[in-house]
């Protein structure tokens, strides 16, 4: 399969006119990778058992259950299953928790593309578990996950051609089409050729990571004391006032809704996005560089996402965002660039409750509306803190939540030009929530990292940070003008 080429229903043009965006030149610098691998713990083993649950119509059903073999306990949130198969063309695709012993709320689902396509497979689905589905011990098993996904338009499948289907398979059997890994370390079963699962150097069994050397770094603490401090803005960032998309038409952006506030031991940056159920009473936040200078790279931020209101009813679609952005210059230019984590903690642009959206932008057409993109999703809960991280070099864009990789997007959306550092958080609409009781919900941002030109695992950003913090370092910017 390839990416989808149809862009979840946001919108990324909307965001384009409200943001504060100067034409920058093209820059094209390489990009170091740098990696460390990983290993699994002597003891840790698993094998999968699948069975089909739907040998055609417009979705597939695999079920299974991952079976630990190993003579030590496994933590579930460090096992990823691929299960393989042939994408339609053009087609994107949607995946969907059923039930599951452990609880659908702890099974995580994003699709990838192989890097080597074969006559039977060249995208996957992966499912992961977060921490909430516990460990499994020696001998015991996870129990029913009844997985299912579709095309994204809800077009008929065909899974004859598909690698890790077994239409034979009516119960639950050992299946070595599909691949399991702990912590990174293949341990299960056998991929198409050529695709085996690459190694996962972020996993919590990596031992320590010292930051890596070198490399032009934008660091943020957010050690502020107002939305009108004078360093806010000498460091290079702009709090948005003007009026204009995205969201609520009418709605105004309110700089004195960005606040500093302390939480626990640090400082954070506070986004407070607040309505009334109307336009007038509608205020959103958005904070942005005011350089056109990024592109490849590494990009980090600590994020809180809140499911609801400090007050008052919930239910207002609302997206919480860290991104990167350029100016589209034309309808369907080739040189934009966008690069987003939106989390709807309500729901909106269609979809009923909780959405993690990733996205890659290639470009769009606002009117008639067109869009070339890639995205990958999880529709649980991410209320809380997150790490959020980005990296791009010149043949991918990879995207990690919490140390584990979430999505993984081709050289098809690769930027061409710099970019801006962006959060934000605003209504989509008022249909959320009719309620005309006042009610405000929180982003808080801890801090914002870029690395020019270099990939860092997600374990590396987090000691980079430790080290500017050990030093007491709250801003540092050496990223050069393009």
């Amino acid at each position: 399969m390839t990416p989808s080429t149809t862009s979840p229903t946001h919108a990324g043009g909307n965001r384009i006119r409200a943001t504060l965006l100067a034409a920058a030149l093209a820059a094209g610098v390489g990009c170091a990778t740098l990696t460390a691998l990983p290993a699994a713990a002597a003891g840790e083993q698993v094998k999968v058992q699948y069975r089909q649950s739907s040998t055609g119509g417009d979705q597939a059903e695999p079920w299974f259950k991952v079976v630990n073999t190993g003579s030590s306990p496994v933590s579930l949130g460090q096992v990823r299953l691929r299960y393989y198969f042939k994408a339609e063309a053009g087609a994107s695709y949607t995946f969907r928790c059923s039930w599951a012993v452990k609880g659908c709320a702890n099974v995580t689902g994003t699709f990838g593309t192989l890097a080597n396509p074969t006559a039977t497979a060249d995208r996957y689905l992966e499912i992961g578990f977060t921490s909430g589905a516990g460990s499994l011990s020696p001998g015991t098993d996870s129990g029913d996950l009844q997985l299912r996904f579709h095309r994204s338009d809800w077009r008929a499948l065909v899974q004859s051609d598909d690698y890790s289907f077994g239409p034979s398979q009516t119960s639950y059997g050992d299946w070595s089409k599909v691949t399991a890994t702990v912590g990174g370390t293949q341990v299960w079963g056998t991929a198409p050729a050529g695709n085996s699962p690459s190694p996962d150097p972020t996993g919590p069994t990596d031992p320590p990571t010292n930051p890596p050397g070198g490399g032009a770094t934008l660091f943020d603490d957010f050690t502020y004391t107002s939305h009108t401090d004078p360093a806010l803005a000498s460091h290079g960032w702009s709090v948005r006032s003007n009026s204009g998309g995205p969201g609520v038409p009418g709605a105004t952006w309110a700089p004195d809704n960005v606040t500093f506030v302390r939480d626990g031991s640090t400082t954070v940056m506070n986004l407070e996005t607040s309505t009334a159920g109307t336009a007038a009473t509608t205020e959103m936040t958005e904070v942005l560089t005011r350089a056109v200078k990024f592109r490849n790279g590494t990009y980090a931020a600590r994020v809180h996402f809140s499911d609801a209101p400090r007050s008052g009813p919930d239910g207002d679609h609302l997206v919480q965002t860290f991104f990167t952005i350029n100016d589209l210059k034309a309808p369907m230019a080739d040189d934009y660039a966008e690069y987003d984590f939106e989390y709807l903690p309500n729901g909106g642009w269609g979809e009923p409750s909780n959405i993690l959206y990733t996205t890659s932008w290639e470009t769009y057409r606002p009117d008639p509306w067109e869009a070339v993109n890639a995205h990958s999703e999880s529709r649980t809960s991410y209320a809380g803190w997150h790490d959020l991280v980005v990296t791009i070099d010149d043949s991918v864009i990879v995207y990690y939540v919490d140390g584990q990789e979430f999505g993984r997007h081709d050289s098809r959306y690769l930027p061409e030009r710099p970019m801006s550092i962006n959060f934000n958080q605003w209504l989509i609409d008022l249909a959320g929530q009719s309620s005309t009781t006042p009610r405000s919900y929180d982003q808080k941002v801890d801090y914002v990292l870029h690395v020019k030109d270099q990939v860092l695992t997600p374990a590396q950003v987090a000691a980079k940070v430790a080290a500017y913090r050990s030093a007491g370092t709250a801003f540092q910017d050496t990223v050069p003008n393009p």
